[in-house]
């Protein structure tokens, strides 16, 4: 129901006698100069809609004052502030005002304005400057300035934005630096926005589009398997000058990085035994590794749940769909753990008791090669905080996050950029006999021919009192 009033009638809702101008009430109650800017009184207009009525009253107010009603700082910086979720100050761009009707800020249609939140940006602004100690910066981030310059570098065209009318675009080096900081210390992406003056969820978007822009660019150049002739048989003469075996391009491990547990089929990434050895319950998904004699990854496999075994990941893994089951590693061998399956390129230790000393020799020369992977995956989980605890990233993102760690790790371990030994991280994973050990009879004597052999080697050489040696550099 709308209701109209009169002059009158509104003069004795305020107990105003009757006759009196509702002027001069305005004159005392505000002061003549004043009451003279105010508009002619009009009784309110009847409206059946509150929500239209309202939008009259702003109307009004808004030609009364001569400039347009601002939405609130929340509201405004939600839409407005680019990845920053809370507005602290109003900020009148510059560039809208210029570009504005009547070119001015002032006045009706001035400057559009922002409610953005001033950030303190002080750490960064001293570890980006050259003055930067080398040692501080390599704490920081993992990695070397020269290091991170090269991949600032190589990310620059896929990371870059422009800069808009209402804001200047992130640097690249600030965009990189944010996500290999946040990688490399694992913080919450609170403290990861007090560091760089960030938004929380600016933080986040960025690290998220650096590690895809890792995955696509960088992962084909850093990640790659030895396909010609000449690279495989560097690596194999590398290995077999080591350890005596001949033939193989590279050693496999499986690791497992720990998550919160997700939200649908959390059964299939428990992680049994980590929770009965640390007596906490535990998810992870896996992450299986093949490496070279330098340390660096050649292949990997990512996302797997926590609860498959290193058989039933490498099962699914493109290692062994596109590689072994497709004749591609015809004469070349890896070396795995107990985990794997003996097959005619996989190379296992001897499981079962009362072994012969060719079979004790043999054992002790693929521990040494599995020793590479096992020592690359121990420097990647130290290198990068964020694999030693549950992340914040979510479940489907984490493939991506991962793949650039293990991307990252390469362009260090190839640039010499070693880890500090204060944040030496040490391995948690527990190896389990294969289910089924072996796939390949011809592959059984196979391995006890490599067997013999060492053995054979080991007995004539003179340093066979002292045991096997390993030198992988």
């Amino acid at each position: 129901m709308s209701t109209s009033y009169t002059e009158a009638q509104f003069g004795s809702l305020l107990d105003l006698p009757a006759g009196d101008d509702l002027t001069s009430w305005f004159t005392h109650l505000c002061g003549e100069e004043q009451a003279a800017a105010l508009p002619a009184f009009q009784a309110p207009v009847a409206m059946a809609d509150p929500r239209k009525r309202s939008a009259e009253y702003q109307l009004l107010e808004g030609e009364a004052s001569g400039v347009k009603r601002q939405r609130s700082p929340t509201s405004s910086s939600r839409e407005n502030s680019a990845g920053s979720n809370d507005g602290d100050y109003e900020h009148t761009s510059a560039a809208a005002a210029a570009a504005a009707p009547g070119g001015g800020g002032g006045g009706r249609g001035g400057g559009r304005r922002l409610w953005v939140k001033e950030r303190d940006h002080e750490w960064w602004d001293r570890m980006s400057s050259p003055a930067c100690p080398e040692d501080e910066f390599r704490r920081a981030f993992r990695m070397s300035r020269a290091t991170f310059e090269a991949v600032c570098e190589e990310l620059g065209a896929a990371v870059a934005k422009e800069d808009t009318m209402l804001r200047a675009a992130i640097p690249v080096r600030q965009r990189v630096a944010v996500c290999i900081w946040r990688l490399a210390t694992g913080e919450p992406l609170r403290l990861v926005s007090k560091r760089f003056g960030l938004g929380i969820s600016t933080c986040h978007k960025l690290v998220l589009e650096v590690c895809a822009a890792i995955k696509a660019v960088l992962m084909p150049k850093a990640v790659q398997w030895p396909e010609a002739p000449d690279a495989a048989a560097a690596e194999s003469a590398r290995f077999e000058a080591a350890s005596g075996i001949p033939g193989v391009v590279g050693a496999m491990y499986t690791t497992h990085i720990p998550i919160i547990a997700p939200k649908a089929n959390v059964a299939a990434y428990y992680n049994r035994r980590h929770t009965e050895r640390n007596q906490k319950t535990s998810y992870s998904i896996t992450v299986q590794g093949v490496v070279d004699a330098g340390g660096a990854f050649t292949d990997v496999c990512i996302g797997w749940p926590g609860s498959m075994s290193d058989a039933d990941v490498l099962d699914r893994s493109a290692l062994y769909l596109q590689r072994g089951a497709a004749g591609l590693l015809q004469g070349q061998r890896l070396v795995g753990g107990a985990g794997y399956p003996l097959m005619d390129w996989l190379l296992v230790p001897y499981t079962h008791h009362n072994m012969t000393w060719a079979q004790h020799v043999f054992n002790e020369r693929v521990d040494g090669v599995r020793a590479v992977a096992r020592d690359a995956f121990q420097r990647l989980k130290s290198r990068w905080g964020c694999l030693q605890k549950r992340t914040e990233v979510k479940l489907q993102d984490l493939p991506v996050v991962l793949g650039a760690c293990c991307v990252l790790h390469n362009i260090c371990e190839r640039a010499g950029d070693a880890v500090d030994p204060d944040i030496a991280f040490q391995l948690f994973d527990d190896d389990m006999v294969a289910e089924n050990p072996v796939r390949s009879t011809a592959a059984v004597a196979a391995r006890d021919n490599i067997a013999h052999n060492l053995l054979h080697r080991s007995s004539s050489s003179s340093s066979a009192a002292a045991g096997p040696r390993f030198a992988f550099n």
